[in-house]
């Protein structure tokens, strides 16, 4: 069970961290540090994406203590794996559900964006490993995805201080990259067609993390019993095509 747990935190570690670049913040940072916008204000776009990273690392050392703490906890309590299992699917489900917006439902979310003008007040590395850590630290900025609490759960869930700690590491980490997405935003017009297109890719990054939640529910419903995981797949598969009925157009008749 703790190597499934694990496999699943890093996963939905990595899907949490893309997804939450569609976020506010994300979409600002992708805007402000570039080699456009440092070449701007004076400064080395190379060096403020290095501190940027490594502040972002650093914030999901950050959750990723906090994580630990929780996984103290619960190595503490020595949950039956049965327990771990019902606990892990049922929030891969509730996350699923959130992100889909499902009946109007969704996990409660903080929309806290971190202080632009910091870019006019401080050095590259002052507002670099800020940003970074802010955006790194998971909860503490916009909250994009429920698979951010998704992730927290499977690694407090693993009962390893170490795992959780690294698991908060390299969602850290992964935020702190997306910054290398705009190294090619060297003029307006790459600007605006950078943008245009990472918004054309939102919905995409959306469809693949509820897959990834989806896919760690069914993962865990199957480590109860192959025929809850069957039945999770087939409501599952009901929904999406309820879903996608509606979405369809009736065409016309005359």
């Amino acid at each position: 069970m703790h190597a499934l747990l694990t496999v699943a935190a890093v996963v939905v570690a990595v899907a949490a961290a893309v997804r939450s670049t569609w976020s506010p913040c994300g979409v600002s940072m992708l805007a402000t540090v570039t080699p456009l916008a440092e070449r701007g204000r004076g400064h080395r776009y190379r060096s403020s994406a290095i501190w940027f990273i490594a502040g972002g690392t650093a914030g999901g050392a950050t959750l990723g203590l906090v994580m630990a703490a929780l996984a103290l906890g619960v190595q503490a309590v020595d949950p039956s794996t049965t327990a771990l299992a019902v606990v892990a699917c049922t929030v891969a489900v509730l996350a699923a559900a959130s992100d889909t917006r499902l009946g109007g439902f969704h996990l409660p979310f903080h929309s806290r964006q971190v202080n632009e003008r910091w870019l006019d007040q401080f050095r590259p590395w002052v507002y670099g490993a800020g940003f970074g850590w802010q955006i790194g630290a998971g909860l503490v900025t916009y909250i994009k995805t429920a698979a951010l609490y998704l992730m927290i759960a499977l690694a407090a869930l693993t009962a390893s201080p170490v795992t959780a700690l690294a698991v908060g590491a390299l969602f850290g980490l992964m935020r702190g990259l997306a910054v290398l997405l705009g190294r090619g935003i060297v003029s307006p017009a790459a600007l605006a067609e950078f943008h245009r297109g990472f918004t054309r890719a939102g919905p995409v990054v959306l469809r693949v993390v509820v897959g990834c939640e989806l896919a760690v529910a069914v993962a865990f419903a199957a480590a109860l019993s192959l025929w809850l995981a069957l039945a999770l797949v087939v409501l599952v598969a009901t929904a999406a095509a309820g879903r996608l009925r509606r979405r369809t157009p009736v065409p016309a008749r005359f």
